[in-house]
């Protein structure tokens, strides 16, 4: 069956928008977007529909389906994983509803989600998912309050970290995640904010650990995404080749530049920074003291990145279970607000997107022939009225694959 949406308004990814338009899909295919006067002619088995603004399904390329209730990873390691696993299943749900068709599962149950949502017993936006995250003993994703034994024992199940030392050990673990299935490889570079004792500044894998990583994920095809808050741990990810850097809340001229000439891709994750500060009082104390460091250095960051020019890719980080899955587009808003002008932000969070799985990447983000049909359409013109970013409401329409999956 072919789709036909008509707009006042195509914003195609990349490129210039189109006013007066047309975006044709042939099943689980884009064949033509441009001005109506110029679309194919209408044919008797077509669906039509009239919007405002079209637009590609959005990404985000920093998620997580874990299934986290409060922030706390204690607290998730000791919850049975059919409750995760259900909480999860309705995160995916808003995230699809919210305009997102693709995400970048940085580290959960992703890597299992996927697979439900793809023979169709659940709703969900495309995974493309790293499976459990490459952790150091006492790093990031371990889980610092808990016995180590226990929780090698558990870190498959619970969607945790895998904990690894060492070049063996790190070279099993990018296997262990590529027998899952695994889209691309997500390692700790250095400390972070919701872990216990690790410092954000800290880098943790070793020069030598970290080359390992991205060799053994490059000969499958892989692109490896490092979180980094501190600038030692961008700077050795980047000397080990890894491709994109996490958060960067101390990026500097010197890293920045380095970005360029490596040129890797930067999720800042805007969003969560941002909601965290927000809420500091229901946060335990060690968050709130680290989120407190963090916070400023990170916005220049992200302003230092815009204007050096570094490429971005729009990521949320939202890892809490509720009702803040679907409002993923307020990193757009976020983005602009660090200095990209509306149409780089909007690029940032489609036509980017695909740039952060390397040779993985599938044709997304764009309304161009030949993309794949996840297409959204919304209530008016964002480059005019940028409250819809992060109003789920105002995504009047979500087609994935060519299939209508929301509309009025």
């Amino acid at each position: 069956m072919t789709l036909r949406i008509v707009a006042d308004l195509l914003i195609p990814g990349r490129g210039d928008p189109v006013a007066d338009a047309t975006v044709v899909c042939d099943g689980a295919t884009i064949t033509y977007a441009g001005p109506t006067a110029g679309a194919p002619p209408s044919g008797d088995d077509e669906t039509v529909h009239e919007v405002a603004t079209v637009m590609p399904g959005l990404w985000d390329c920093h998620a997580h389906f874990a299934g986290m209730d409060v922030v706390d990873l204690e607290r998730l390691a000791l919850t049975h994983p059919a409750v995760t696993a259900a909480r999860a299943t309705a995160d995916a749900a808003r995230t699809l509803a919210g305009g997102v068709t693709s995400v970048r599962d940085v580290g959960g149950i992703g890597i299992h989600l996927a697979r439900a949502i793809d023979e169709g017993a659940v709703p969900g936006p495309h995974i493309h998912a790293a499976g459990a995250i490459l952790s150091t003993t006492g790093g990031h994703a371990d889980v610092h309050s808990l016995p180590l034994d226990w929780v090698h024992r558990v870190e498959d199940v619970a969607g945790l970290g895998l904990v690894c030392d060492g070049v063996p050990e790190v070279l099993r673990a990018v296997r262990r995640n590529l027998r899952n299935g695994a889209r691309l490889i997500k390692v700790c570079a250095s400390g972070g904010v919701v872990s216990e004792i690790d410092h954000p500044i800290h880098q943790q894998f070793s020069d030598e650990e970290l080359a390992a990583i991205v060799g053994e994920a490059a000969r499958a095809e892989r692109w490896v995404a490092a979180h980094c808050h501190g600038k030692p741990g961008i700077m050795a990810a980047l000397r080990a080749g890894v491709k994109t850097i996490e958060h960067g809340s101390y990026l500097d001229e010197e890293a920045a530049d380095a970005m360029l000439a490596a040129d890797a891709v930067y999720v800042p994750t805007r969003f969560v920074v941002a909601d965290l500060m927000e809420r500091l009082d229901e946060l335990p104390a060690y968050v709130a003291d680290k989120m407190r460091m963090v916070a400023e250095h990170h916005e220049q960051a992200l302003k230092l990145a815009v204007a050096k020019g570094v490429r971005i890719a729009a990521g949320c980080d939202i890892f809490t279970s509720g009702p803040t899955y679907g409002h993923n587009s307020r990193e757009i808003a976020h983005l602009i607000d660090a200095g990209m002008s509306e149409l780089e932000a909007i690029e940032a969070a489609t036509a980017r997107g695909p740039e952060t799985l390397g040779p993985q990447a599938p044709r997304s983000g764009q309304l161009h022939p030949g993309y794949d049909a996840d297409v959204i359409a919304v209530d008016t013109d964002p480059l005019a009225d940028r409250s819809v970013w992060g109003d789920p409401d105002r995504v009047t329409h979500v087609w994935k694959s060519g299939r209508c999956v929301k509309s009025p």
